[in-house]
Parts: C-alpha cells; structure tokens; sequence
C-alpha cells in the first residue's frame, strides 16, 4: 500500500506527513487494519523499541470543578456519582504513587479537579512532590492542576516536577462546542508556559466526543506545532449524568486507526494509550502496543481500569517489557532537547537565556467538598472493568459491551489513592 510506505519513511524521518495522508489513515478499511497497525508499529519500534512506560494516576482533589467540560463527571451539573472530596495530605498522595511505582510505573501524574491551581495550591502540589521523589527514587513526576498562571509552571518545577499536562482535547475549531468556561487558546497558553519553564509538556486529545476526522486531525497536527513530548490518547468514556453520557461512536478498529494516525503524525514522541482503552479497545488492547509506547497502569481519576497485574500480562504476553526507571523513554533527540530546555532555566525558574485528565482546574474555591479519611490512601485491589461482551455485527457500536464503573462508588476509597 503505497500509503502506508510513504507514511512509514515520514515516520522513520521525523518528517510531517500531509493532512491528506494522516486523513487517508482514518479511512482505511478493516481488510486493511493490520497493514496500518504494522506500518505505525514500524515507526514505534524505530524510536521505542518493544519498551512501554508505565504511568500512574493519583488523584488529589476530585469533584465539584467550576468548568463545564461536557465530557467530564467532575465538571460544574455533573449528576455523575462520582467521589468528592478535597487535597490529600503529600504523605497519603506519596503512598498512593508508591502503589503505583511498586507496579512498575515509571511515572506517577499527580490530577487535581478545578478551573487553575492558586499560589497556595502550588505550594501544596509542590510538597506532594517531594515526598513522593524523597520515598520514591528516580520516579518521574507530571503534574496536571488546570490552567496556570504567569510564574506558577516555574514554581513546579522548582519543586521537581518533570513534566506538566493540560490536553488540548479536540479541534480549536469545535471546542466551543465541548467547553464554555475557557478557550482553546487557554489550554495553549499553558502548554506553552510548561515548555517556557524547561516542563516536559504532554498534551493529547480525547476521541469519541462526536468529532470528525478533520477535527482529529486538526488537533494531533497543533500538538505537533506544540512540540509535546507525550501525547495522550483517551477514548471518551461516556459517564451518565454528563451530556456526552450518549456518545458512543467508537469500535477498536476505529480507535486503532486513531492511534496510528497519531503515530505518524508524531513519530518520535511518546503515545500514550489513557483513559477508556479498557472500554473501547477491550480485546484488541494487546494489538495497540504495537502502535503507543505508554499506557496508564490500574485506575483512571473517577472510573475503574483494568486490573494492574492484566496490565502486566498483556504487556508481557503481546511481546513487549515494561520500561524501567534506567532507561530514557524519548529517543536521544527530544530527550536531548528536554535537558536543554531544562538547563536553561536559571534561579527560581528564570530564563539564562533570555510547558489521564487535562483538566481547566484547580482550585475548586466556593464549593464544599466530601473529606477522604486518611486511610483512604492505602491502596486496594484494582478490579477489572471489562465484563463479557455479547455478540455483534462487525463494525457495529454497541454501548453495552463494556460496564463503566465508577472506582470507589459506594465506599470512603478515594480513586487511586
């Protein structure tokens, strides 16, 4: 397929492909799935490898956010019956992630529901992080608190954050139609200031929301422009008592093909299967570690993933190892460019020389929250989400496949945590 050869030397060449040739991946037909999963997967062993970095999501704060993102069951109306409940103390969020590292993670992404973390907030992330890094060596750290503010992606990374999410989600040209409370411009703006600050910047998308292939493309195309170093894919999981509660458009083969078109838009970066991979891949999760590099070990912020340890023997089983916390995940380019970055921030964060959730949040004021006990911060066993399907017609989008569930519903348990 002349395709998917041109796009597998873009790839091996860090070359950009046409809008046309990452639309033309979206089309393919299901006879042709596999030829793409194998070219994308051409370009990943290129630059990762059989490697796969393992992520783990703590969530800090949960519930009652001011914004009105329509996917999430955090978001401002949400009916969603979700925990709530306000900042865990740094030693309960540092126990937490030590669950997660024990279980591989390479990584532990710290989430807090809100609009944008306060000064106060910051500090307090900022003492989370080191007691996770003194308890837990060599862990990288990714902070995600929302939209920041002049001087406070410095502040994080003085504190020793590695990295900083904030997701574009979708096309500039639809977000209006998904959030009123920000603006697309606003997710840029604090992309950019983690960058500014010598953060690894990871951004990614959500697909599902309805959106077209354009707007797909649209949005992997500006996180190029954005030189994020991890891009996170999540596949909509449609909560009840959100408006997006009845989007289910997505099959495996569909979400397989988003992820390659992802791949050969950006080669060289890290993509990461996030949330929904249980719900929409189900069976063909093996498949998509050929394309992505990363996953999210064990639970999501407010739903149930898959059982860490089928993590792990999926991991094992498809062919793959999990990356250990010696090796550099980015090829020694980018990673090369993160140090730079890095090394460029003199004193307090200013410049020698002269970026699971992706959240608008942060500092939730105003609005009374559930407290978690302190216990909460053991970790449980993680129960697998994926129950038996029942039978159905190739290509058809069935909702009741896969059972969403809510993690820690009915209990004091905090998700993650």
């Amino acid at each position: 397929m002349d395709l998917l050869n041109t796009l597998v030397d873009k790839g091996l060449r860090r070359e950009l492909p046409t809008r046309e040739e990452a639309l033309a991946v979206l089309a393919t037909s299901d006879d042709e799935l596999l030829d793409v999963v194998a070219a994308a997967g051409k370009v990943r062993r290129q630059w990762f490898g059989r490697r796969v970095k393992l992520n783990y999501l703590v969530n800090l704060k949960s519930g009652l956010c001011p914004e009105d993102c329509s996917y999430c069951s955090q978001r401002l109306g949400s009916k969603a019956e979700i925990l709530k409940y306000t900042w865990l103390k740094p030693d309960e969020a540092s126990q937490a992630a030590a669950a997660g590292v024990a279980g591989g993670a390479k990584r532990v992404c710290l989430v807090a529901s809100g609009r944008g973390p306060t000064d106060r907030d910051v500090e307090r992330v900022g003492k989370t992080i080191e007691a996770i890094k003194e308890q837990n060596e060599g862990v990288e750290v990714c902070a995600c608190l929302g939209l920041l503010s002049d001087g406070q992606a410095e502040r994080l990374k003085d504190a020793g954050a590695d990295a900083y999410n904030h997701n574009l989600n979708t096309s500039e040209a639809t977000y209006g139609q998904i959030t009123k409370t920000h603006t697309y411009a606003d997710r840029v703006d604090t992309v950019q200031k983690a960058h500014a600050a010598g953060l690894s910047a990871c951004s990614g998308l959500i697909a599902g929301m309805g959106e077209s292939d354009e707007d797909l493309v649209d949005v992997v195309f500006s996180l190029r422009e954005l030189d994020s170093d991890s891009v996170p894919v999540n596949f909509l999981i449609p909560f009840e008592g959100t408006p997006l509660a009845k989007e289910w458009n997505l099959t495996p083969q569909r979400c397989l093909r988003i992820l390659a078109m992802v791949r050969f838009v950006c080669p060289d970066v890290e993509v990461r299967i996030a949330g929904g991979r249980e719900v929409h891949l189900r069976s063909m999760q093996p498949l998509a570690l050929n394309i992505a590099n990363s996953i999210f070990l064990g639970d999501y912020l407010t739903s149930e993933g898959q059982a860490g340890q089928a993590d792990l023997d999926m991991i094992a089983d498809a062919g793959f190892e999990v990356e250990g916390a010696g090796t550099t995940t980015l090829p020694a380019h980018r990673a090369d460019a993160v140090a730079a970055a890095a090394a460029a921030q003199g004193p307090c964060g200013s410049s020698a020389a002269e970026a699971g959730c992706g959240s608008a949040c942060g500092g939730c004021s105003g609005h009374e929250h559930e407290a978690v006990p302190a216990q909460a911060a053991a970790q449980a066993p993680v129960p697998a989400s994926v129950q038996a399907p029942a039978q159905a017609s190739a290509g058809e989008v069935r909702s009741d496949l896969v059972a969403v569930r809510r993690r820690g519903a009915g209990t004091d348990l905090a998700p993650n945590a």
